[in-house]
């Protein structure tokens, strides 16, 4: 029966992985609707989703959440949360050993910024809260960055993408932010870069820049699920 209920959540917990993916893939600024995947990067879909299949992965339910654990091959770890009701992504870290094989440090690549231990924070110096926070928090709809403690207005904010680069790039005419970045999920499945499905909002002191999905990519991810039995093992 305990066999039976972890086959459930880690069959569950690899649909997130799409879900993840669809982090990947669905959340994809990178692909037009209309234009279909080539075979490159199908290939590069499909080699990394071999990667996550191949993976050692562990998975439970607590406080609402799925969550799950990944330990890839090359010794790199990957923790994910999704909502138990929404399915949502709502966070997911990785870590890998130094060289003497000592694991790091957590590292965010979607939700909220790690905190420091209370017992660390008496002894370092505090980041200003007034300083502007960068985060990830992504939607059903759409990857979504959150910059808190902007208060320009929205004329003052320049949000583009260097597909060269495979970055969004963000600057302000008054010259008082600047930020560049990746979607870490799309250089992992090397899907092309779409300025189309790029758009931002500002509200609250905080500016929400946001890269809508794709329905081919969602289709297509699901369909390597749907086909392949091994997601279901």
């Amino acid at each position: 029966m305990c066999a039976f209920i972890y086959l459930f959540i880690l069959a569950g917990c690899v649909k997130r992985v799409l879900a993840s993916f669809m982090c990947v893939s669905s959340r994809s600024l990178w692909l037009r609707a209309d234009s279909g995947s080539g075979p490159h990067e199908s290939m590069a879909v499909q080699n990394w989703i071999d990667v996550l299949k191949s993976s050692q992965k562990t998975a439970l339910i607590h406080d609402g959440k799925r969550k799950i654990h990944y330990l890839f091959a090359d010794g790199k770890e990957m923790a994910e949360e999704y909502d138990l009701k929404t399915d949502e992504l709502l966070c997911r870290k990785w870590r890998q050993k130094s060289t003497l094989g000592v694991p790091g440090v957590w590292q965010v690549e979607v939700g909220e910024p790690m905190n420091l231990p209370a017992a660390l924070e008496s002894d370092v110096i505090k980041e200003n809260c007034s300083n502007p926070l960068f985060m990830r928090k992504d939607t059903k709809s759409s990857f979504q960055w959150r910059i808190r403690n902007l208060p320009y207005p929205k004329d003052v904010f320049s949000v583009s993408l260097a597909p060269s680069e495979r970055c969004i790039i963000i600057k302000t005419t008054n010259k008082k932010y600047y930020k560049k970045f990746s979607v870490p999920d799309l250089d992992r499945s090397e899907l092309p870069l779409d300025a189309s499905a790029l758009s931002y909002a500002h509200a609250n002191n905080t500016l929400i820049v946001s890269v809508s999905h794709t329905l081919t990519l969602v289709k297509m991810i699901l369909g390597f699920v749907a086909n392949d039995n091994r997601f279901k093992n």
